[in-house]
């Protein structure tokens, strides 16, 4: 997934014959959680302090945010499963495949391996703060560059039918034992579940949707819709998304793009929504401190699984 694209995409959820799969965008780099575990451990108190220090500030940003990652790290990055731990996991969960198959007499199973036949593949993609970078918006509009795909195609052969029909038991076998010793609803989903809470909190803020009014009045003051939130332009009809999640990059989407950026660096929107963010997910954990670490925990056992079949297997 290109940078560009980073800063718009939050999820990705690719639908086929698969089933869903979740694939996180990139989203800060690792010396930014380390900042985030050092930053953060003054929990509400840093958020309040944060908060504050944006909102009695009138000068304007230091350079423009094109990207999420330009906005800094949030309190609740920590707990969260990562890009870098979704292609780890997907490395080890092919060895463990791989190595299944062949004990089920399928030598020579490919790695990255294609369907029998190719499946239908819809895409849908979601946003936090919408488009950010005004080069994108201007060429791109709410999609981005088709020759560069979200979800790259498998690279290793065809699987047989035979091999296909004992895929998914091997599938199976290896999620087992990357999830050993993780209680899946109690502690693996948590940060997830609380982070859909957060988010609704996020949204119902006074100050956000007071900054989401002033963005939607400059954006209908340029002669385009006045949408409710970034994310209403963002996942506009209008778009006519295909079946691969992009748009059509029509003029009309361009220009709205290019005015819904311009309008989110001149009120400072995406800044002040992720102020927002921190201040609500710095009070979550304080609040319920105990579970989020027992989530990190199973997440960081995780992280182990991972590296013990990368170094069995890999």
């Amino acid at each position: 997934m290109g940078s560009v694209y980073q800063a718009a995409v939050d999820t990705v959820y690719v639908l086929g014959s698969q089933g869903p799969r979740d694939r996180p965008r990139t989203r800060r780099p690792l010396a930014s959680l380390v900042m985030a575990r050092r930053g953060w451990r003054l929990g509400v108190t840093a958020g309040v302090a944060v908060l504050t220090a944006f909102c009695a500030s009138g000068t304007q940003p230091s350079g423009a945010i094109g990207a999420a990652s330009d906005l800094g790290p949030l309190p609740a990055d920590r707990y969260a499963y990562t890009p870098q731990d979704y292609q780890r996991s997907q490395r080890a969960s092919a060895l463990l495949v791989r190595q299944c198959m062949a004990d089920r007499g399928h030598p020579g199973f490919p790695l990255d391996p294609r369907y029998p036949s190719d499946p239908v593949v819809a895409i849908a993609v979601g946003t936090d703060y919408g488009v950010l970078d005004l080069d994108t918006a201007r060429r791109w509009g709410y999609g981005w560059d088709p020759a560069k795909p979200l979800v790259p195609r498998p690279k290793g052969r065809r699987m047989t039918d035979a091999e296909y029909a004992d895929w998914p038991d091997c599938n199976a076998e290896a999620n087992r034992r990357l999830m050993r010793g993780i209680d899946l609803e109690r502690d693996w989903l948590y940060a997830g579940s609380r982070a859909v809470e957060v988010d609704k909190a996020v949204k119902r803020d006074p100050r956000l949707r007071a900054a989401w009014d002033v963005w939607s009045r400059c954006v209908a003051e340029q002669g385009f819709t006045r949408y409710p939130d970034p994310a209403a332009a963002y996942t506009d009809d209008a778009w006519h998304r295909g079946s691969d999640g992009n748009t059509r990059h029509t003029q009309r989407e361009r220009d709205t793009a290019v005015a819904d950026v311009t309008c989110k660096r001149r009120h400072r929107t995406a800044e002040l929504w992720h102020a927002v963010q921190a201040q609500k997910q710095a009070a979550d954990i304080a609040h319920h401190r105990d579970r989020y670490a027992a989530g990190l925990k199973a997440l960081r056992t995780y992280r182990a699984n991972i590296a013990e079949v990368l170094r069995e297997f890999g």
